[in-house]
């Protein structure tokens, strides 16, 4: 008997260091399960470049025609007037017109910017550990809201602003999806989106669609309840705004004085370049409104969200059925660049500003053209602001 005990005391204490070496491999080896799934989920919404022209012809799920709409302008202004009689001088370009308008390299300078943004040293909301984790799981859907306008009018900042709530998923780079690669058909732009969980909006912004002819019959075929966000800025600033884009890649072209008139004697406005035919607001917003209710349309000042990005993104907030999560508390104002940073993005523990495309300096325009500029566009703004119920001071 005492012989037994002996034995089994002995085999308890050789049993129990492997037990404990056991047990210390199955926790390692659950940790290393835990970190390799959320590197897989990591992986999975790692921006990548959204134009794919390898894409097979025969991928034409979702495509849509065009159809025309009903002119909705009659019965939301008391005395439609034809675009004529608001400026002497405005003769209606054709919407892909490319006379004047520097703009043979516009599709590479836009993707240049873009992509400039998503290399910047800030951490993409898209890239936080608990963001990526969540997005293991969860799928890719289509828009619900989209940010369609305008050109230099302050869409990137918006779009980084709202990516700070935990409810939007937007994707970074601009798809082009319906004005350059809507051939590629719905499948191939659902792909593009980041994954979604429940309760989660999906959101991309392009500012081109705006000003495009098509886009509005295609948006609205792939669903009539987009909502449609539209940066609007005063348009005679916008205009410096682009030319000093496209000169900064292009050094050489003319000067802004010698683009904007077709004939500087006599004061005629060149309508045909895409500077000064963006800002025609009111004309744009007349093709939309065949398509989507104003009711479907939220225009954000872009004066506004440089003074007040709080003020405007809780209306954005609001107008997607959001709960009001970011505030003042999230922003600070960048006295170099002249414009609100975000004091800590999603993800990052560092504060965020756009990047160097953003804020550059204006040339010096000569202030009679600055004022023929402003003659020109007072009727459109006077227009715009009847079709939107606002008046955004431009005047």
């Amino acid at each position: 008997m005492e012989y037994s005990l002996i034995s089994h005391s002995r085999y308890a204490r050789s049993f129990n260091p492997v037990k404990k070496k056991l047990l210390l491999l199955a926790i390692m080896l659950f940790l290393w399960v835990y970190m390799a799934y959320s590197c897989v989920g990591y992986c999975s919404t790692m921006p990548r470049m959204v134009v794919d022209y390898r894409v097979k012809e025969t991928q034409t799920a979702g495509k849509r025609t065009d159809n025309s709409g009903v002119d909705l302008m009659s019965k939301l202004l008391s005395k439609p007037q034809g675009w004529v009689d608001l400026e002497t001088d405005y003769d209606e370009p054709p919407i892909r017109t490319a006379s004047r308008d520097l703009l043979n390299n516009e599709v590479e300078i836009d993707q240049t910017e873009d992509w400039d943004e998503m290399r910047g040293e800030q951490k993409s909301p898209d890239q936080s550990p608990m963001s990526s984790f969540s997005n293991g799981s969860g799928s890719k859907k289509l828009p619900q809201a989209i940010i369609i306008g305008v050109k230099k009018g302050g869409t990137r900042a918006l779009l980084e602003f709202l990516r700070v709530h935990p409810d939007i998923r937007a994707v970074g780079a601009e798809p082009h999806f319906f004005d350059r690669n809507y051939d590629n058909g719905l499948d191939w732009y659902r792909d593009l989106m980041p994954k979604t969980l429940e309760g989660q909006i999906t959101m991309e912004k392009t500012p081109s669609y705006f000003v495009t002819r098509e886009a509005p019959a295609r948006i609205s075929a792939m669903s009539r309840d987009t909502k449609l966000i539209v940066v609007v800025r005063d348009p005679v600033t916008r205009a410096i705004s682009d030319y000093t884009q496209t000169l900064s890649k292009k050094p050489d072209i003319p000067t802004f004085e010698s683009l904007t008139f077709k004939n500087r004697t006599t004061g005629l406005i060149d309508t045909s370049w895409s500077a000064i035919q963006i800002g025609i607001y009111a004309k744009h917003l007349e093709n939309w409104l065949q398509y989507f209710p104003m009711s479907q349309i939220l225009f954000v000042s872009g004066e506004r969200l440089i003074s007040d990005p709080a003020g405007e993104l809780g209306r954005v907030q609001d107008f997607l059925g959001l709960k009001r999560i970011i505030t003042d508390k999230h922003f600070y104002f960048n006295q170099t660049k002249g414009f609100p940073c975000l004091k800590k993005a999603e993800g990052s523990s560092k504060p965020h500003c756009l990047g160097k495309t953003k804020g550059r300096t204006h040339p010096n325009i000569n202030p009679e053209v600055v004022q023929r500029l402003r003659d020109f566009y007072r009727p459109f703004n006077m227009k715009f602001y009847q079709m939107t119920g606002h008046n955004f001071g431009w005047d």
